[in-house]
């Protein structure tokens, strides 16, 4: 997506994961049907891609919260690459340290290849330890077996069917895997903003995805990483994120929240531009909506209406 003059849109699918911070009150009572709804709503509206979190459980202390509704990443967009055309599919974000990186692979490398190369592979370091605990990881030293993990992940998601890696957490090598992915290489994003994540964006990702950064944080970090990513030499494409506020087409008739960005197209479009001009290649867009259909229905008045507007 970098490099290209429009500003590409996403959208983190409603439905499978349900924390208070975000789920709109009819999601607790929809399913399946409702998700393939809406991406095929998302894939029709030019959306660059659909997005699912990863968390494999959640410990009582936070389930007011996170709740425990957390859709298994690989499940679901498998599932959803089945019943949609061309969209790419996001994990965002894979907490991939919680699992050997050759177990990894082999799911990720599948999906690609059932999709026909849709998978971009959002990762992150985690934040909840109950979940390392009970899996026997060290919660610790998420940070650098995540940069471990991703330099094995390089090589077990490459072209070679037996790929070789040896590091201080993992060794492998003489171990085939196919299917293959689909491409040469599948894209690798880093979620996060705190300074660990952002230094790992820049020197070990495809691209950036922040997490929660207001609009006027964005220029320093985005700063950090171009500058990180020319002191070490690296080139090539490279994509990054921003997620944008609570978004309403049209003149709710309901109160969608002070934060949230509404009105006519023209104007939600000009919001939107800014992000461009502070140097995202792709928004994340969530919508106010209370139903399905609303949701739907805000989906295709962005592809529609506002869309067209952001280049």
């Amino acid at each position: 997506m970098a490099g290209v003059s429009a500003l590409a849109y996403g959208i983190q699918l409603p439905v499978q994961s349900q924390s208070t911070l975000y789920a709109e009150p009819w999601e607790t009572g929809a399913g399946p049907d409702d998700l393939v709804a809406v991406a095929r709503a998302a894939d029709a509206a030019g959306f660059a891609y659909i997005a699912c979190c990863d968390h494999v459980a959640i410990p009582r202390r936070l389930a007011p919260a996170m709740s425990t509704v957390w859709y298994d990443p690989v499940a679901t967009l498998a599932h959803l690459a089945a019943v949609t055309e061309r969209i790419r599919l996001l994990s965002h974000v894979a907490v991939v340290g919680l699992r050997h990186p050759l177990l990894t692979a082999k799911q990720y490398a599948t999906l690609d290849h059932l999709s026909g190369g849709r998978l971009i592979l959002g990762v992150g370091a985690g934040h909840v330890r109950e979940e390392f605990e009970a899996l026997g990881v060290d919660f610790e030293r998420r940070g650098a077996v995540l940069d471990e993990t991703m330099d094995a992940l390089r090589a077990a998601l490459g072209p070679d069917e037996y790929p070789e890696h040896h590091g201080k957490t993992y060794d492998f090598a003489g171990l085939g895997q196919r299917p293959r992915p689909a491409r040469p290489q599948v894209p690798l994003w880093v979620g996060g903003s705190s300074p660990a994540a952002v230094r790992r964006a820049a020197l070990k990702g495809d691209g950036w995805l922040p997490q929660g950064d207001p609009r006027e944080r964005l220029p320093r970090k985005i700063a950090r990483i171009r500058r990180l990513r020319a002191d070490a030499g690296l080139g090539g494409p490279y994509t990054v994120g921003a997620l944008t506020e609570p978004l309403y087409v049209g003149r709710p008739g309901w109160d969608v929240g002070r934060r949230t960005l509404a009105g006519p197209p023209e104007e939600i479009a000009g919001s939107l531009r800014a992000y461009r001009a502070l140097g995202a290649d792709q928004i994340q867009v969530r919508f106010r909506s209370r139903s399905r259909a609303e949701l739907i229905e805000q989906i295709h008045a962005f592809g529609a209406e506002v869309a067209p507007r952001l280049d």
